[in-house]
């Protein structure tokens, strides 16, 4: 067999890893050029995507032998020895009912250490039950509401227009034909409270909530990130009325023009089939996404009827920011504070930014009291000394958020972001 057109098909692989076929035949010429080892890892691939594939488990077996056939047959002549008890024992005969005359059992223990086993069994751990939404989600009460969100009274009015008006007053909903379904977008910079504000609307609406981020879908086996998403909106469903939430959808979501994994591509096609609400009413599911970066979510996402309704979270304003900083300062040993002096101080910080803010300034203080022996207060020199250290980290959104509201708001959907950085510049 020549290795040059081994060689050939090596480097065709590696170019097209996902075609099996080809993947297959190259499997086929090393075994028979007698290198059944580097043939084993390329059919454990085929079989891992296609575990019914006859020719894959025949050749799986021919791979296997094939190391101790050419060892045999290299063992130089000499003295007639007594054979060596082999190493590990010999997998017993196959039975008869198993597909391709080979017992894979036999075969996964023996070589366990070079083909990962199909399925894995934690001692007498039953099978997870079919339809059980639950098994990888939390679902929870939350217990803030609207009323410990400081500031963003647009927002607030927003959300109260899109789900909890609807909610509340079902007989008005009825007379002008409002579903109880709906999806609307959060997007700003972060550390500006958008996850804080979907769980407040759950608490509002007393409905249960249910957190998701990329982790909780993605996984390396394929199909299995499409049905850990099924399973997420069969929850939520179950669980109606329900709050969805999708941290940083421009990762789940991401544009599919942009993406070379076909496998992400479909999970996003997945995901707008379950917004979409094709196979289950999604009547009751209220779902929020958040993200810094709205320009990077596939388009698709935002039509109509899916995320439809997009709200931009800003910083929080004067007002807000005292309120934030008193609830961060709350617990803390404080003195003579001025918040409304502090506040006016940290213009453009956002609420993670107020938080490390009362950190840094109680760090001040415990240092003192170190150095002195004396335990002090926080007072109004520690807060203001940690507002000039602290810098705002929206600073590095606002303009990347700068060159799309100039440049890529053709359709006007960064209308209100534009608005905000022509008044932000005027001040």
């Amino acid at each position: 067999m020549s290795d040059a057109l081994i060689d050939s098909l090596t480097a065709a692989v590696q170019a097209r890893p996902d075609d099996l076929p080809l993947r297959l035949h190259l499997a086929e010429l090393l075994v028979a050029a007698g290198r059944g080892a580097e043939a084993i890892g390329h059919v454990a691939q085929v079989l891992s995507r296609d575990p019914d594939n006859a020719a894959a488990r025949g050749l799986m077996a021919s791979a296997l032998a094939s190391p101790a056939e050419t060892g045999t047959a290299a063992e130089p002549s000499g003295p007639a020895e007594a054979p060596a008890p082999p190493a590990t024992p010999a997998p017993p005969a196959a039975t008869p009912a198993q597909p391709g005359g080979v017992d894979w059992t036999a075969m996964e223990q023996q070589f366990g250490d070079v083909v990962p086993p199909r399925f894995a069994r934690a001692g007498d751990e039953p099978e997870p039950v079919a339809g059980d939404a639950d098994r990888s989600f939390d679902v929870e009460r939350s217990t803030v509401t609207l009323a410990d969100v400081g500031g963003m009274a647009e927002v607030k009015k927003r959300l109260e227009v899109s789900f909890l008006g609807p909610l509340r007053n079902p007989k008005l909903r009825s007379l002008f034909g409002k579903s109880l379904r709906g999806g609307l977008l959060l997007y700003g910079p972060p550390g500006c409270g958008k996850t804080f504000l979907a769980r407040a609307v759950a608490g509002e609406m007393g409905a249960a909530f249910i957190s998701l981020s990329i982790t909780d879908v993605l996984n390396m086996w394929v199909g299995s990130s499409e049905r850990n998403l099924h399973d997420l909106f069969e929850s939520a469903r179950g669980h109606a009325p329900c709050v969805l939430f999708l941290d940083e959808i421009d990762a789940l979501g991401h544009k599919r023009s942009q993406l070379h994994s076909s496998a992400m591509r479909t999970v996003v096609n997945q995901l707008l089939t379950e917004l979409d609400g094709v196979q289950g009413g999604n009547e009751g599911v209220f779902v929020l996404a958040a993200t810094n970066a709205p320009w990077d979510v596939d388009s698709a996402l935002r039509r109509p009827g899916r995320l439809d309704r997009t709200v931009l979270v800003l910083p929080p304003d004067g007002p807000a920011r005292a309120a934030v900083l008193e609830y961060h300062l709350r617990d803390r040993p404080v003195a003579g504070i001025d918040l409304a002096a502090v506040a006016a101080a940290t213009e453009n910080f956002s609420g993670a930014d107020l938080a490390h803010l009362c950190e840094t300034a109680a760090e001040y203080a415990m240092r003192d009291s170190i150095a002195t022996g004396e335990i002090r207060m926080i007072n109004q020199a520690d807060m203001l000394a940690a507002a000039r250290e602290v810098r705002p980290s929206t600073d590095a959104w606002f303009t990347t958020a700068r060159n799309v509201a100039m440049f890529a708001n053709q359709s006007g959907e960064y209308d209100d972001l534009a608005a905000y950085l022509k008044k932000r510049k005027s001040r």
